[in-house]
């Protein structure tokens, strides 16, 4: 398992674009997992430096990642208390719409091939298959 430590600030997110890049060219990702896995990783490391570790430079968010012949797995834990994932609304019901919140985990959740979070909420897991 390979581990990454990042500071709770928006430009650590270009270090994530680069890992997904570098990792994308040493296994040969095809394009549509290459895609998946930058918008997915992206979009659960912006949430934990701003929703869980609410933009404190002092809180760390730990991106661990594997990568094996049948998928790529990454782990984004921060050090917030946590959210109710069991509990979300649908962004896509005409009430939730103009809402500038809440697209994120259902982002996430159809790019990833599986979708996991802890209890309390402050670690999310995905994994997408490569074949």
């Amino acid at each position: 398992m390979n581990r990454m430590i990042l500071k709770s600030e928006i430009q650590n997110i270009n270090v994530v674009e680069n890992l997904i890049d570098e990792i994308s060219s040493l296994y040969n990702l095809h394009s549509d997992v290459y895609g998946k896995l930058l918008l997915a990783v992206v979009e659960g490391v912006n949430n934990a430096i701003v929703h869980g570790n609410k933009l404190v430079k002092e809180k760390d968010v730990t991106v661990e990642y594997d990568v094996n012949d049948k998928e790529i797995f990454f782990q984004i834990s921060d050090m917030g208390d946590g959210f109710d994932y069991t509990n979300l609304p649908d962004p896509t019901k005409p009430e939730n719409i103009e809402r500038t919140h809440g697209r994120g985990i259902f982002l996430m959740n159809h790019l990833a091939d599986k979708l996991e979070f802890n209890e309390p909420g402050n670690q999310v897991k995905m994994h997408f298959y490569l074949t």
